[in-house]
């Protein structure tokens, strides 16, 4: 079985990866932990540096527990839910991991919904943890 997790560093995608790392242990899942750079190659080095720390640190969590991973740093061009989509339908995922937070109706309209692309867009069933 193969995971993907979406991952921002935020506390929703902490408790996305916990919740991933908790069946990837029952279920004997390879476990991929994905971070989106949404500016692509005009990411600074400060931020690419911020990351590779966030997702080494994230690699350590499902270590931990015995959990086989891979570690992706994407900078495509693309928003997050395009990266994790696409990542998802060109791997073969099994499942997907988002963490949501509630935004307001004026929020969605101006910034749109991460989580509410891949849910819909996803190749396979997406798990939403709060």
């Amino acid at each position: 079985m193969k995971i993907l997790v979406g991952y921002n560093e935020t506390g929703v995608s902490k408790a996305a990866l916990a919740l991933a790392r908790e069946h990837a242990e029952h279920f004997n899942a390879r476990v991929f932990l994905l971070t989106s750079m949404e500016g692509g190659s005009s990411e600074s080095t400060k931020d690419i540096q911020r990351v590779e720390k966030s997702l080494k640190e994230a690699g350590e969590f499902l270590a931990e527990k015995g959990v086989d991973y891979e570690v992706h740093q994407l900078a495509r061009g693309m928003t997050p839910g395009e990266d994790i989509v696409r990542f998802a339908q060109d791997n073969g995922m099994d499942l997907v991991y988002v963490g949501v937070k509630k935004k307001s109706k004026a929020q969605k309209i101006l910034l749109g919904s991460t989580a509410q692309f891949i849910i819909l867009k996803a190749p396979c069933p997406v798990i939403t943890v709060k």
